[in-house]
């Protein structure tokens, strides 16, 4: 996972975009973005824009067979909602009307295994935030009206559908799904969930809910780093699906402070660093949480792909994965290290809540904020 950052850009009359497997017409201006992305494709995970819209998407399954051929992914979904939008119900638009056109599809993992999925969204700006979930070209979006949510592997919008596709119903009911007469529960109709066990059964949806719930109220971007590091609820994964990156955003409502983005840019949060970025004029590259790349050579443009795997790590990723050994195999050293990111990710914190106690921002320093942040970083792995 690397952490990249794109600048608005106007683009020229008919242009074509590539994305990760498809090309598709480019829109006249888009929004300068900071992604956390998997290095070999196009789209992101996750990520955030210079009007503090941020949108993350994650895997679902359902009823609806999932298409064999290339579209977009849903993670080119997320940029593009990013790159397009400005507000969290104008992302809703923008995603839906971008299904409808190319469709959702292809191959999301880089290997000649095949994983492919349909995608739920998790979508906010400073003033309002939606959920919107789709089971191949059909989807629904609800609007969260207050309270905490979250979304995991699996549907979880039931009842409350704010926007629709114009045949999500008809289309369930020519399925045998629903019969048209009690009330329609999108996840209940489009998967195998029994809606009414959802927040009760133990998988991640249900354990994060939980987490959230338990801080409702007073959830602070330390209490959120701290859920998604938490392990025994299956947040923080480990394993073959590991955790590969996280993101954590502060999107005050007040017009004149601004947006804060906190990302890892490496593997298992327990042991990373979130590192504070915000958008300023003349922002430079992040070079050190940019992977290499390899233009037309790439296995992933070649037909047929994934024939080989390239090193994608970045300098950070490669710096991060040699302390990892070190604490899990030297204690004392570990340790040190370990305690040396966790005081850097709190003195950064703590510069950030200065920052929007006192409404002063000084653009110089900002520019480099992340950047800056990961020499740091890079400094106690070494």
């Amino acid at each position: 996972m690397e952490v990249v950052y794109f600048p608005a850009a106007v683009h020229p009359p008919g242009a074509a975009l590539e994305c990760t497997y498809v090309r598709i017409a480019q829109a006249e201006r888009t929004h300068a973005v900071v992604l956390s992305r998997p290095a070999w494709l196009w789209g992101a995970e996750m990520g955030a824009n210079e009007h503090g819209l941020c949108i993350g998407n994650e895997a679902v399954w359902g009823r609806e067979e999932v298409a064999d051929g290339e579209a977009l992914l849903g993670m080119d979904l997320v940029r593009l909602g990013l790159e397009r939008a400005d507000t969290a119900e104008k992302a809703v638009t923008v995603i839906v009307d971008l299904l409808e056109k190319y469709g959702q599809g292809g191959n999301c993992m880089e290997s000649q295994m095949a994983f492919t999925y349909h995608n739920s969204f998790l979508i906010a700006d400073r003033k309002e935030a939606w959920v919107l979930e789709t089971s191949g070209k059909y989807w629904a979006a609800e609007k969260v009206e207050g309270g905490v949510r979250n979304i995991s592997n699996q549907l979880s919008i039931t009842t409350k559908i704010d926007r629709e596709h114009p045949e999500l119903k008809e289309y369930a009911k020519s399925k045998g799904w629903w019969d048209g007469e009690k009330e329609f529960d999108f996840a209940a109709t489009y998967s195998y969930v029994n809606t009414a066990r959802m927040t009760t059964s133990r998988g991640r949806y249900c354990e994060g809910y939980k987490l959230l719930n338990k801080h409702k109220g007073s959830i602070t971007s330390e209490v959120m780093m701290e859920i998604l590091r938490d392990k025994e609820s299956g947040i923080n994964m480990e394993g073959g699906f590991m955790t590969t990156g996280s993101m954590v955003s502060v999107l005050p409502q007040q017009p004149d402070l601004p947006c804060i983005h906190y990302f890892t840019g490496t593997p298992d949060p327990a042991r990373s660093v979130f590192k504070p970025f915000i958008f300023a004029p003349n922002m430079t590259q992040l070079l050190k949480t940019s992977s290499p790349t390899f233009g037309h050579d790439d296995p992933v443009k070649k037909q047929p792909r994934f024939q080989s795997k390239p090193d994608r790590r970045h300098e950070l990723y490669k710096k991060h994965e040699s302390a990892a050994v070190v604490m899990e195999t030297m204690e004392g050293k570990g340790k040190e290290m370990l305690n040396g990111i966790q005081e850097l990710e709190k003195q950064k914190i703590s510069e950030m809540e200065s920052i929007l106690q006192k409404g002063c921002l000084d653009t110089d320093q900002v520019v480099n904020l992340f950047s800056q942040c990961v020499e740091e970083e890079l400094k106690i792995y070494s």
